[in-house]
């Protein structure tokens, strides 16, 4: 039997078929979720259970999570993990198991994905006809996981009266103003260029960076590296720390 994959991290899908899954059913398949055609193989599966499937309170929220997480193993280690809690409802309970903390591992670098997507989306304007106002807002960003769907909510409703389109590698969304779509994945030069609007962002940038406050190594915990491409104040950061001792000895009238 096919599991019926709609998008990589199609967790309802996935979770009304695991009751058959769980009963023997076949399960071979691939949908565009990596490297994954052998993912429900025979080789070290126990037989079938005729125990009742009943998902405990926590599991819908945890799997929604890990089934947006990149791992190609995320379908196979959520449906190992039920195998077992079916056979040992208890095991639910016991919060040091290997297979359970993996799983949260990995549901919570999902849910640092998205307030990460939340805070470093950064839009360009572009002359759009069609669009409402004549322009629509468009941002390139790379995330690492299958997010941008769970990121949704929070731009429509921050910008509901924008036409915008959210560009990455996984996939991409777009918003006219009343509705939400989806597309395929897009490519960096699919993205507009600098526009004037970023000119004046970096300039407010550089005019409220406080030298004083300066801590890199926190910096680069809250905001990674790897987000810096896709952001433009970042391409100031080496000139404002290069420059942070003479400014902040001349607030300091040194």
């Amino acid at each position: 039997m096919d599991v019926p994959l709609r998008h990589p991290a199609d967790w309802p899908g996935f979770a009304a078929q695991l009751p058959a899954l769980l009963a023997g059913a076949s399960a071979g398949w691939t949908h565009d979720v990596g490297a994954q055609a052998a993912l429900f193989g025979d080789d070290a599966v126990p037989p079938p259970s005729r125990a009742p499937w009943h998902p405990p309170e926590g599991w819908d929220a945890l799997g929604r999570l890990v089934a947006m997480h990149a791992d190609d193993d995320r379908y196979a280690r959520l449906l190992a993990f039920a195998r077992r809690l079916q056979q040992q409802p208890g095991l639910w309970d016991d919060r040091l198991d290997a297979d359970r903390r993996h799983l949260q591992s990995l549901a919570r670098q999902v849910s640092r994905e998205i307030h990460k997507t939340h805070a470093f989306v950064r839009f360009r304007e572009v002359a759009d006809d069609s669009a409402p106002g004549g322009c629509r807002h468009v941002a390139w960003f790379e995330p690492a996981h299958h997010v941008l769907r769970a990121a949704a909510p929070f731009f429509v409703k921050r910008f509901a009266q924008h036409a915008w389109a959210i560009l990455t590698p996984r996939g991409c969304l777009h918003w006219d103003g009343q509705r939400l779509s989806g597309a395929g994945p897009a490519r960096r030069e699919d993205a507009p260029p600098a526009d004037a609007g970023e000119a004046l962002w970096l300039t407010y940038y550089r005019s409220i960076f406080n030298p004083a406050r300066l801590k890199l190594s926190m910096m680069k915990k809250e905001m990674p590296v790897r987000y810096w491409a896709q952001m433009p104040e970042t391409q100031l950061i080496s000139e404002l720390v290069r420059d942070a001792p003479r400014r902040e000895g001349r607030m300091r009238g040194v």
